[in-house]
């Protein structure tokens, strides 16, 4: 099979850089490193010998100015610079600085071991239902979570009561092994998690009953949320370590709780005001009135004056949503809407023609001639 351009195998242009060629590689030799394959391995280590047989002929100017004259040519069956490819990948060579990132930098394949060390345990996720006065004023709350928690029966440790677990005979305890692979151009050695402790570095010969050797299980726990007068929809409440137990020696998750606030049947939250619309006739609104509005704290009255119009607005102070970062509340913003009756009896019909009557012949008048003359100015000239 002939044998692909070692620039297209890289996937860079023949103009590419240096730095360009060696960025290729890097993700090429990440991408079909074997044990990035495990199940194609063969594949993989075809591909990868292919690439690093082309970064070693590009990312040489010598070797790379040959190539450009004389294609694969220039280089006589499969000696590509006068040295075996597989020698020259022994790992302590030239490419010593690219394998780097693999066997170390990569972490020995890091998604194959296990932290040794403590390890934080799992934050927990839940959602809280509110009134809108509970997120107004704030509200004690107590909720249950499920979680993991030692056995009691075996104090965490999975082995049966009276038993203990025993140290590991692969790994001696360390919860890794050293994997030695030979592939197409070269050998190299692998830290994975041990296969026979599953990288706990110990076994557990007799599991307990009660946790079938897991040592831990699951248990109902009651949480008290104090939630923070001013929450709203949307807000997420965090309890530092009341998440999952932490493994060896490690702190708890934490528990996030999301805030929903249940829509009002009044009022409508904006920041931390509370808005509402309030249906007056258009009798209060000419004579003025004193009526009852409800409030956060309960009932209240509000004077409107006369000749009050449709759309005015009136604030009682201190009377929203209390401030959740600061002292203080907002205020309660009301709307007047002016209701006009859908329907007359024939007398409320006469005294209200009666009543434009009399104002055609009073203020109305006057105002209506003093607006017409303005047009009549703006037009006309």
């Amino acid at each position: 099979m002939s044998k692909r351009d070692y620039y297209e195998v890289l996937g860079v242009g023949k103009t590419a850089t240096e730095a360009e060629i060696k960025k290729s590689f890097r993700q090429l030799a990440r991408k079909y490193h074997p044990d990035m394959n495990p199940e194609h391995k063969e594949e993989a280590a075809e591909k990868f010998k292919e690439a690093a047989e082309a970064y070693q002929v590009l990312s040489d100017q010598e070797k790379r100015a040959r190539y450009d004259q004389l294609g694969h040519a220039g280089f006589g069956n499969g000696d590509f610079g006068g040295q075996n490819a597989g020698a020259d990948f022994g790992f302590g060579g030239g490419f010593g600085d690219l394998f780097d990132v693999f066997f170390n930098g990569f972490g020995g394949f890091g998604q194959q071991q296990r932290q040794r060390g403590p390890q934080r345990g799992a934050d927990i996720q839940m959602e809280l239902d509110l009134s809108f006065e509970e997120a107004a004023f704030g509200v004690e709350r107590e909720v249950r979570i499920n979680r993991w928690e030692d056995c009691d029966d075996c104090g965490g440790s999975g082995a049966a009561p009276g038993t203990k677990p025993v140290t590991c005979s692969r790994c001696k305890g360390t919860g890794q092994v050293r994997i030695t692979q030979s592939i197409a151009f070269g050998r190299f050695e692998t830290v994975q998690a041990c296969d026979q402790c599953h990288g706990e570095g110990r076994i557990v010969e007799k599991p307990c009953p009660a946790c079938q050797g897991r040592g831990k299980v699951k248990k109902a726990r009651k949480v008290k949320l104090t939630i923070p007068a001013g929450v709203d929809n949307g807000s997420t409440l965090r309890l530092g370590r009341e998440g999952e137990l932490g493994a060896k020696g490690g702190p708890p998750g934490d528990l996030y709780v999301a805030l929903h606030v249940k829509p009002h049947k009044f009022f409508k939250r904006q920041g931390d005001d509370v808005i509402c619309d309030v249906p007056i006739s258009f009798v209060q609104a000419t004579l003025g009135d004193e009526i009852e509005i409800p409030t956060l704290d309960g009932k209240t009255s509000l004077k409107i004056p006369e000749a009050t119009q449709p759309g005015a607005v009136f604030h009682l102070r201190g009377k929203g949503v209390t401030h959740l970062q600061g002292y203080g509340r907002g205020d309660q913003v009301i709307k007047i809407n002016v209701m006009i009756p859908s329907r007359l009896t024939e007398k409320q019909k006469d005294l209200l023609k009666q009543f434009e009557e009399l104002e055609r012949d009073d203020q109305y008048q006057s105002r209506g001639k003093g607006f017409f003359e303005k047009m009549k100015d703006a037009f006309i000239g």
